[in-house]
């Protein structure tokens, strides 16, 4: 799975929790790629859903959008804005890689790790890329700079690579070309429907001025390559999760959920 679950965003921002938790439940993902997540000197957002899930975490920061430099309310105050990994198994190794910026004062950073899935070691990327359209060098340099380290032959094994996140673009979007030319979208390649939306101008507090670019979108996406040559890996099914809870939605976006088995020939 992967999901930008809209930091300490928006109203309510408490009530939203318990629906993030729910739907993680709900689902039971194995790999959860979360951007949007909330730091502070206690803890992280991704620390409490393991605890809670009874899963693995890290987190990186920081990721965009830049926390308000004037808080909105008290509760941002002082908190970090990363992206974070969630695992069923042992996360055995991480780091935070800066991505290349030339339009912010901060360097936003891919979280890159790996994971001790029963068949091997699983390669997890974790990112959020540009969201302003305005900045399209920095957004294709951050696509190519995943799809480099998705295919680091340093990665091949029993296990395919996964880039996931909230990339910030559509799926046909020339940003996502680097991508595309090395890796499968698992959205497609499971069936997904091709109509899917990930940014509904429908939610509530929907972010209208992003554009027909970016709302009424899919721009958060699941990509992988097979570990080596000979692996054959299937998407059994590929899914949108996210919907209200009890009347609250989670978030302003919409999850990806796909299946992955592989094998060799």
């Amino acid at each position: 799975m992967t999901w930008n679950i809209w930091w300490r965003f928006g109203p309510r921002w408490r009530e939203r929790q318990p629906g993030i938790l729910e739907t993680l439940r709900r689902f039971t993902p194995d790999v959860i790629a979360l951007q949007e997540v909330w730091g502070t000197e206690a803890g992280t957002q991704a620390d409490e859903l393991a605890d809670a899930l009874g899963l693995q975490a890290v987190f990186a920061a920081p990721s965009y959008p830049v926390a308000p430099e004037s808080p909105e309310n008290p509760d941002q105050e002082g908190v970090e804005l990363g992206v974070a990994l969630l695992s069923r198994w042992p996360i055995t190794q991480y780091e935070a890689i800066a991505m290349p910026s030339r339009h912010r004062a901060w360097d936003p950073v891919v979280l890159r790790a790996t994971v001790e899935h029963p068949a091997g070691p699983l390669p997890v990327l974790v990112a959020c890329l540009e969201h302003a359209t305005t900045y399209s060098d920095d957004r294709l340099a951050q696509a190519a700079l995943l799809a480099d380290l998705a295919t680091d032959p340093a990665t091949d094994g029993p296990c395919p690579s996964l880039a996931m996140g909230d990339l910030n673009a559509a799926a046909d979007s020339a940003v996502l070309r680097p991508l595309r030319e090395v890796l499968i979208d698992a959205w497609i390649a499971g069936g997904g429907a091709e109509d899917a939306v990930t940014l509904p101008s429908s939610h509530p507090s929907a972010p209208l001025e992003a554009g027909p670019e970016l709302v009424d979108q899919r721009i958060d996406h699941i990509f992988y390559r097979p570990g080596h040559e000979d692996q054959l890996v299937n998407v059994e099914s590929a899914m949108i999760a996210g919907e209200a809870v009890d009347g609250v939605f989670p978030s302003d976006h919409r999850a990806v959920v796909c299946d992955l088995r592989w094998h060799d020939r």
